[in-house]
């Protein structure tokens, strides 16, 4: 029996193929139309992120169509024109999903559409030729590219992480590490559809399954990363780069030492969620350029700043409780310091202050 005719006759397969179809679109119309967050309520998604996630999810659907076409009509030509059209698709749609997540300035995506020229130039010569050798060239080809672009997203994602770092207090739904997830997922879709050629029954089920798992996790991802309202746009991220060049300290205001004691330590301003760098910097009455170098130079991150100060606001509240022989919970007075998350809070302090909730409650509890 031909691998085309079993599949046709494989009523699983069919279904879970319908099934597939019918989660891609589902999903798709949810990121498009839905402008409330079912997954998590309190988050915001990027809008460019939702798009692109929707291609991706409504292209699957399309390939899904595509191949059972093919399987009910088999040829060479359809099967080279089928896969190439599904890299064609798939593999921008997927850059841009993933270079949307960082939000720190907009990453264009027409590098990795003009990347993938020589896959058209290897589909039109296997066209010609009739043989099939060329679309091992192109797999080996993208899995290359693909890798390129997994060694890009490392540096990106690093460098996006300090991005937060330097203007965020909270990092809840905001860190993308997440996306090296999607990356291995999605290179496992591809080895899997490369590996079809050969239409192995064991693949297509697996190939099935993988799809669902990116569908599940790309939305999960869409719906919990946070729109975020700053950016550095190219204009200001090259006189930034000068600068480094050039490396001569710009002057600072030498008061913003004294503003942040005064506006920000005193009137407990460290306190408020989501308290950004732009925001403290318009609070202390300086601008965001002049405070980003004041963290610099102390060699600390905004982050670190804020959360230092959280922390020792936690431990202030906790030995007061404490003297005073009060009940309360670790979980409430982390809530009390600025912290919407406890495992957020268990992080911060442990970074601090180098021991565990836990052992610093049964440190002071000996004492």
């Amino acid at each position: 029996m031909e691998p085309q005719e079993y599949f046709q006759q494989d009523i699983v397969f069919v279904l879970l193929c319908g099934g597939v179809i019918m989660l891609s679109v589902v999903a798709a119309f949810y990121l498009l139309l839905r402008r409330s967050n079912a997954i998590a309520s309190g988050v915001t998604p990027p809008l460019r992120l939702r798009q692109w996630a929707a291609a991706f999810m409504l292209f699957a659907a399309v390939s899904h169509v595509t191949w059972i076409i093919y399987i009910y009509y088999p040829s060479t030509l359809g099967y080279t024109l089928a896969y190439t059209l599904d890299i064609l698709l798939f593999f921008p749609t997927v850059a841009g999903i993933l270079l949307s997540m960082l939000q720190d300035r907009k990453r264009p995506v027409w590098q990795v559409a003009v990347a993938l020229v020589p896959v058209i130039v290897l589909s039109a010569l296997s066209i010609i030729r009739g043989d099939d050798a060329f679309l091992f060239w192109q797999a080996i080809y993208v899995i290359v590219l693909y890798a390129s672009f997994m060694v890009y997203m490392f540096f990106a994602v690093r460098r996006y992480g300090k991005w937060l770092r330097d203007n965020y207090a909270d990092l809840e739904n905001k860190e993308v590490w997440q996306s090296f997830l999607i990356l291995a997922v999605f290179l496992l879709f591809f080895i899997l559809y490369s590996s079809t050629n050969e239409q192995n029954i064991v693949v297509a089920y697996l190939l099935q399954i993988d799809c669902i798992i990116i569908v599940t996790l790309l939305l999960w991802r869409t719906e919990t990363l946070q729109q975020l309202s700053e950016s550095i746009t190219e204009e200001e991220e090259e006189p930034a780069q000068e600068e480094q060049k050039v490396s001569v300290p710009k002057a600072i205001p030498v008061d913003i030492e004294s503003l942040l004691k005064k506006h920000c330590e005193n009137k407990h301003l460290y306190l408020q969620y989501n308290l950004s760098l732009s925001q403290l910097a318009l609070a202390i009455g300086t601008n965001h350029s002049y405070l980003s170098r004041y963290f610099s130079q102390q060699g600390l991150t905004y982050n670190a700043y804020i959360n230092g100060l959280r922390i020792r606001h936690f431990i202030s509240l906790y030995q007061k409780a404490l003297a005073e022989g009060r009940t309360f919970t670790a979980q409430q007075l982390s809530s009390e310091s600025g912290y919407h998350s406890y495992s957020t809070f268990s992080a911060a302090f442990k970074q601090y202050t180098g021991k565990t909730v836990t052992a610093f409650h049964l440190q002071n509890l000996q004492k």
